[in-house]
């Protein structure tokens, strides 16, 4: 299901930009990281989902995983930098095809979005592919995304080209969580840790909801006023809770898989 893409490589030695600051370091191990528990947890799919993030201090640059790899093989010095014209800036390998034309359109054209996660994790997934709106606002885990989400109603295919990647950006629009109808879900944040945050806790909402609906039982939403003040209380606190997610969740892989940080 994985398409190569072939990439440019960056053959003018002298002006490559500086990748060694530690911002920038942190980051690749923050994505590992996030590449690692995402497969403990089944949000992966083969080769074939993808996570990036802007670089730091370097806002034409973006950090991916590379084509070939499962999740729970990447490790920070594995991860690729690429530009938003295909070219390879730093690693080996190549990022797969419709992980370089979503992500780079992306981040190109939605400034805001310094991270994107896309997976077909498969509670999630399951309900982009059910009629009508993904989530119903029944469980309180739901109500973080309430009026957070967009639905990508037009699926066309895989994504090979960057008019497609351009089309799934202007869908997102203002959204954080685009539901990709019949494909997946793609979570867009400011910061590596709230992308990590509202990944896991996005399947956590879709898999009760699904849980729900399998009782055959009416599946009743919350107050819509209730609904509002309790997003309102979730997301005060989501950037410092979302650091903490992540720091939780570099302290377990530290004692259990600590190459990820190689």
């Amino acid at each position: 299901m994985a398409h190569s893409l072939k990439c440019h490589t960056d053959a003018d030695r002298h002006n490559r930009p500086d990748l060694s600051a530690d911002a920038v370091r942190t980051a690749k191990e923050d994505l590992a990281a996030c590449f690692r528990m995402a497969a403990r947890n089944g949000f992966e799919e083969g080769i074939c989902n993808h996570f990036s993030a802007v670089v730091p201090g370097h806002d034409d640059l973006f950090i991916v995983n590379p084509y070939g790899y499962a999740f729970r093989e990447l490790t920070a010095s594995k991860l690729l930098v690429c530009d938003f014209n295909g070219t390879v800036i730093d690693g080996e390998g190549e990022p797969e095809a419709t992980a370089f034309y979503i992500h780079a359109e992306i981040h190109r054209r939605l400034p805001r979005a310094k991270v994107a996660f896309h997976t077909h994790m498969p509670y999630a997934t399951a309900l982009s592919m059910t009629e009508g709106a993904p989530l119903i606002w029944a469980g309180q885990t739901a109500l973080k995304f309430y009026g957070r989400t967009a639905v990508d109603e037009n699926y066309n295919g895989l994504a090979l080209d960057h008019q497609e990647g351009a089309r799934i950006a202007a869908a997102a629009g203002d959204a954080d969580i685009v539901f990709l109808k019949h494909h997946g879900v793609l979570v867009l944040a400011p910061t590596i840790a709230e992308a990590w945050d509202d990944l896991y806790y996005l399947e956590r909402a879709a898999e009760v909801q699904v849980l729900a609906m399998s009782t055959g039982r009416e599946v009743l939403p919350v107050d819509p006023a209730i609904a509002e003040a309790a997003y309102r209380q979730m997301r005060e606190g989501d950037p410092a809770s979302a650091q903490a997610h992540l720091a939780a969740l570099r302290r377990q892989l530290d004692g259990e898989e600590p190459q990820y940080r190689h």
